[in-house]
């Protein structure tokens, strides 16, 4: 066996959609996120530190976590490989025409479904900050495979 214990699992990617108080919207993949209690409907979501998106959240405590498409693999460069904070992704994907708005966040039209998250805590997790979430909505957008990690190393856009 050639993987870490914590590659082997084919982790679903997601995309995080936050905005800053200002009103400044972003976007990034994180592949840290998952369910964690049945009722209250709650999520944890690792959001990587320095981050424009976790500057956004935390003057924000909404985003929206979006379930990508296994067709949506080459927005990873963009969304995971550059940063918010000198990159303007909206307007690259707005110019595209890949995007759309629900419940005041910019989204991602192709994703197979959206949460909307409310941060109810959050803890220091190395390079990660972890956020402890209430799922305070959600749409189900179109049928389809997910993009997972498996895609992602089929593509070539990661090696783990």
């Amino acid at each position: 066996m050639s993987k870490r214990p914590w590659n082997r699992i084919n982790l679903p990617v997601y995309a995080v959609s936050s905005r800053h108080s200002s009103g400044k919207h972003n976007m990034h993949i994180i592949t840290y996120a998952t369910a964690i209690s049945m009722q209250p409907k709650r999520f944890t979501c690792g959001i990587y530190e320095g981050t424009q998106s976790l500057e956004n959240i935390s003057s924000n405590p909404h985003f929206v976590l979006q379930l990508l498409s296994a067709s949506q693999y080459r927005l990873v460069d963009l969304l995971g490989k550059q940063s918010g904070k000198t990159t303007d992704k909206i307007a690259r994907l707005q110019k595209r025409g890949l995007i759309t708005e629900w419940n005041g966040f910019t989204i991602l039209q192709e994703s197979l479904a959206v949460m909307q998250m409310k941060v109810i805590n959050q803890m220091n997790a190395g390079d990660h900050t972890l956020m402890l979430c209430d799922v305070v909505a959600y749409k189900n957008l179109h049928e389809g495979e997910p993009l997972t990690l498996d895609v992602l190393r089929q593509h070539k856009l990661i090696r783990i």
